[in-house]
């Protein structure tokens, strides 16, 4: 299929599709000075803000960029708190683009009155009216963008006036180049970056932060080359286990080896972790990778998952 090539994202590794989408948005706004209000969508680590900013970046007024503001929802309290520390000082007359991270976070109060701002007449703008203060909505010069990790627990009417953006997680390949690009000065032997990656769960800002350890592994052990045997003291000290698993996922992994079919109840009681945080913070990694099944019975590791404890067992026992 064709598509306009451009340079918007030249500093974004991935997120084709994504990039498209907003590259179309780019071009929108160069002849209408319109622009959608958009929604990220992503788990964590996957680059949310960074694409958000780089897309604000190409949204000029002139040569220049709009301002850029960005909040993080989980510190407005209230309407009052929205309206007079973010909307008279940062919102009044001016052009900007906002980005409203962690948008599930909002207060409900906040929430409606965004839906009225969120709601233009044909010629983009809308007014808000709060105790004696009237605010207007020029969507010619602002643009209200929002991300979340969470998009069920968006207001749907919300989520109705806002065009998505999904993020998708990185592929080995990808998360490689991003570890080569921070760290240029390091060369990597046989095919020790693909092991990295494949542990980095798809993560580009787990892909930062080991490249952070990489160099300081190196400039400790004065090493300008890292090949598979590096990889393994590395991993071993940081305690690294395959596919980026920590140690209470294995430790899941290992209790529900040990019966055919094991009740929530019972995992968390053996694990010491409470039933919501087990099915939030580590259930869904472990079942993305085929390496456990829920089913009605119970929970189980899969054949996979076997494996998966065979070879690890082997692994930690070197160490």
């Amino acid at each position: 299929m064709a598509t306009r090539k451009n340079n918007y994202f030249p500093d974004v590794i991935g997120q084709d599709a994504a990039r498209r989408k907003l590259s179309f948005f780019i071009r929108g706004y160069a002849a209408t000075s319109i622009v959608p209000h958009l929604i990220f969508v992503a788990p964590k680590g996957t680059g949310k803000t960074f694409l958000a900013k780089t897309f604000a970046k190409n949204l000029k007024i002139g040569s220049k960029p709009k301002k850029w503001i960005e909040i993080n929802c989980s510190t407005i309290k209230n309407l009052n708190q929205f309206f007079t520390q973010i909307v008279v000082p940062h919102l009044t007359d001016c052009d900007a683009t906002i980005l409203f991270d962690e948008c599930s976070e909002l207060p409900k109060d906040v929430t409606m009155a965004l839906l009225t701002m969120l709601n233009p007449n044909k010629d983009h703008r809308t007014e808000f009216f709060y105790d004696d203060y009237t605010f207007e909505c020029d969507f010619r010069k602002l643009t209200f963008l929002f991300a979340t990790t969470e998009a069920q627990d968006v207001f749907h009417a919300l989520m109705d006036r806002l065009d998505r953006v999904d993020l998708e997680d990185y592929s080995v390949d990808e998360l490689s180049e991003i570890v080569k690009l921070n760290l240029p000065s390091i060369v990597f032997k046989g095919d020790v970056l693909a092991r990295m990656s494949e542990t980095l769960r798809g993560n580009a800002r787990a892909a930062q932060k080991v490249s952070m350890k990489i160099m300081s592994y190196c400039a400790t052990t004065k090493k300008k080359v890292f090949n598979v045997k590096d990889w393994h003291i590395f991993s071993a000290e940081l305690d690294i286990l395959p596919l980026g698993l920590n140690r209470i996922e294995y430790r899941i992994m290992q209790v529900l080896s040990e019966e055919k079919a094991t009740r929530l109840t019972k995992l968390s009681a053996k694990i010491g972790l409470s039933k919501a945080c087990l099915q939030r913070d580590f259930e869904m990694y472990l079942q993305k990778m085929n390496l456990i099944e829920i089913n009605p019975e119970g929970r189980s590791v899969t054949t996979q998952g076997q494996r998966y404890i065979k070879e690890t067992r082997e692994i930690l026992s070197k160490r």
